[in-house]
C-alpha cells in the first residue's frame, strides 16, 4: 500500500492540500500529515472546510513542532512527499536545508532518500529569488509543480481547475485519481490503430 507525505503550508490554496487529503482517503491510501499554523489560518479565511475536518482526512496527522515524529527520519518508508500548496517560505527552508518544522525536515528527509517530492509552489509573479530558489529545490530532486491550470479540459468550475493540478501531483506517484480528462488529441489529428 502506498503512503504519501502530505505537508500543507500557508500559502494561499489550502484547497489543493485538502483536495489531494480527500483524494488519497477516497483511494485508501496512507497519508501522513503536517499543517503549518499558517495553513490553519488560510484554511479557516479561505475555505468552508473546519480545520477539524481537515484533519478527519488524514490517516495520521503530525504536530508540525515534532521533529522526532516518524515521518522526520529516512528510515521510515514513504513513497514520497507532497506540499500542497508550498508557500517561498517553505520553498526556502526546503532548498536550504533549513529543517526549522516537520514539513521542511520531512521534505528535506524525501530528498536525501532520493524519493519523489512535489512541491505545489503558490507564488505569482516570481522574482529571480523564487526562481534561484525553485533551481535549488529542483537540482537535489524536487519536482516543482505549480498548480497551473490547463483549458483543454474546459473547466466548468474551481473545483476543475483544483483537481486537474492535484491530478497532475498525483501522477508524479504513479496514482491515477481520474480527477480529469486526460489529453487525447485533437480530433483532426486522431492516430488510427491498426491490429
Amino acid at each position: 500500500m502506498k503512503k504519501i507525505v502530505v505537508g500543507i503550508s500557508g500559502a494561499s490554496g489550502a484547497i489543493y492540500g485538502i483536495r489531494c487529503l480527500e483524494t488519497l482517503n477516497k483511494l485508501g491510501i496512507e497519508s501522513h500529515v503536517a499543517i503549518s499554523t499558517a495553513a490553519e489560518k488560510t484554511i479557516e479565511y479561505e475555505t468552508d472546510y473546519t480545520l477539524e475536518q481537515v484533519k478527519s482526512l488524514c490517516t495520521y496527522l503530525y504536530d508540525l513542532k515534532d521533529i522526532g515524529a516518524s515521518i522526520a527520519s529516512g528510515s521510515f518508508r514513504v513513497d514520497g512527499m507532497i506540499v500542497a500548496p508550498c508557500s517561498i517560505k517553505t520553498l526556502s527552508s526546503i532548498a536550504n536545508s533549513f529543517n526549522d518544522n516537520l514539513i521542511s525536515r520531512a521534505a528535506d528527509v524525501t530528498l536525501k532518500e532520493r524519493r519523489k517530492l512535489v512541491v505545489m509552489v503558490r507564488e505569482t509573479p516570481f522574482h529571480l529569488g523564487h526562481l534561484r530558489l525553485m533551481q535549488s529545490a529542483a537540482e537535489m530532486g524536487a519536482v516543482i509543480l505549480p498548480p497551473v491550470p490547463s483549458f483543454y479540459h474546459k473547466p466548468a468550475s474551481i473545483d476543475d481547475i483544483v483537481n486537474q493540478s492535484v491530478g497532475k501531483a498525483l501522477d508524479q506517484f504513479g496514482i491515477d485519481a481520474q480527477l480529469f480528462d486526460r489529453w487525447e488529441g485533437l480530433p483532426a489529428n486522431e492516430a488510427v490503430k491498426h491490429s
